[in-house]
């Protein structure tokens, strides 16, 4: 049984995690998720959606832990799916997370995977690995971190604590948080939005800011410059150049 759902809608990819009740991350899940976010890479997919629900993820599938350590090796589920979110991340593409429900441990991971985080408002997020004796293993230490800054995440990953939709909003954890019902509409709008623009330069200017974060400025600039030159020879920015001086709106392709 299929536990990972991937639609086309025009341009926008909507990859749903399917695997009831609570869509814990299992080692088949994840594969398929890898297959997805694959797919998603084709030059026809200019945004993509991760959601769930009812629940968008609430972590791992704890009992492939236990199956693990009663193996006496080390847990497999974890580096794959810190692979997984770094394909996600690796995207040429913007990606939103609408997160239903919960979306904790490698849930949390997967959203902070994506360059949007857009919550339903009764949705919970955490890092509550603490909880089982562990540390987040698929970034989370890492991305939090950049995201809401080192006390903020220190309290967060020490404490375990579920962080409701509105204080992930005031912390930044958040980018917007809207009616649980409408939440698929809010983000499939923006998603299309975002796909009828100039998805190459998009997906550079994604790379320099996700790669380009914490390096010396001098390797960043590099980074932000060969983007820049990847996107100068593209179809878009010659229509873009074209409809400025014609005093039009540009009507973009995405190559």
């Amino acid at each position: 049984m299929s536990c990972v759902r991937f639609e086309l809608k025009g341009a926008v990819a909507l990859v749903t995690l399917d695997r009831p009740p609570l869509n814990a991350l299992s080692r088949a899940l994840t594969a398929e998720l890898a297959t997805a976010i694959e797919q998603a890479a084709a030059a026809e997919v200019r945004a993509v959606i991760l959601t769930g629900s009812p629940h968008f993820a609430a972590g791992a599938d704890i009992s492939e832990f236990k199956a693990a350590m009663d193996g006496g090796g080390e847990d497999a589920l974890a580096n794959r799916l810190s692979e997984v979110v770094r394909s996600l991340e690796m995207l040429s593409k913007p990606v939103i997370a609408a997160i239903h429900g919960y979306a904790l441990g490698g849930g949390l991971e997967l959203a902070l995977g994506c360059d949007f985080r857009f919550l339903a408002d009764d949705a919970k997020v955490g890092q509550p690995e603490i909880k089982l004796g562990l540390i987040p293993g698929a970034g989370g230490t890492v991305r939090l971190t950049r995201l809401v800054g080192p006390a903020r995440a220190k309290d967060l990953i020490y404490t375990g604590r579920f962080v409701d939709a509105a204080e992930a909003l005031a912390i930044g954890l958040a980018d917007r948080v809207v009616p649980g019902g409408d939440l698929d509409t809010v983000a499939m709008e923006y998603a299309g939005v975002l796909a009828e623009g100039a998805t190459v330069a998009m997906g550079a200017a994604r790379r320099s800011i996700n790669e380009g974060f914490g390096l010396p400025v001098s390797e960043a600039l590099a980074l932000e410059t060969a983007g820049f030159d990847r996107s100068f020879g593209t179809d878009d920015a010659r229509q873009g150049v074209a409809a400025f001086l014609e005093k039009r709106q540009p009507g973009f392709s995405g190559r």
